[in-house]
């Protein structure tokens, strides 16, 4: 499958990866779920060059994951903000970080419910009887549309 196609996928984890799936865009989401705002800021804590960043920049807010908001006249200057459609890629981020954190090694960020002051590492639940979920708990369902799919690539066609 070429890069290209995964926008045009039937499955929605291959759109998705074709969106989100970058390494630049998943460290722009780290730093924007963790305050950053600024274009010279974002390219301080990530280390992504001038060029790559503004490109990622711009297809992040094209894609309605960032949205671009003025906040200085003299010079012009402009901050990203998450959307609420960049909000809903919070759980993402967190699988990654609690990934990353018992696999990989290291603490760079722990995380505290603002609520009520506890610290958590991310976990699925199951939304209807709150069980904790892995792999081993879930069945996935292919739709008929991506069964078709799956089946003309591994005929070749």
């Amino acid at each position: 499958m070429a890069l290209s196609d995964l926008a045009r996928s039937h499955c929605p984890v291959s759109r998705a990866i074709e969106r989100v799936g970058d390494p630049w865009v998943l460290m722009i989401l780290r730093e924007a779920f963790l305050g950053t705002r600024r274009f010279d800021d974002f390219q301080r804590t990530t280390g992504a060059s001038p060029h790559i960043l503004s490109l990622r920049l711009k297809r992040m807010c094209q894609d309605g994951i960032l949205a671009r908001h003025r906040y200085s006249l003299s010079p012009l200057r402009h901050e990203y903000l998450l959307t609420d459609k960049g909000l809903e890629l919070w759980p993402l981020i967190m699988v990654l970080h609690g990934w990353g954190e018992k696999w990989l090694g290291g603490a760079g960020v722990r995380l505290v419910h603002i609520a009520c002051g506890a610290r958590f590492a991310p976990q699925l639940v199951c939304p209807g009887c709150g069980a904790p979920l892995t792999a081993r708990d879930v069945r996935a369902e292919i739709s008929p549309e991506f069964q078709a799919e799956r089946h003309r690539r591994t005929e070749g066609n």
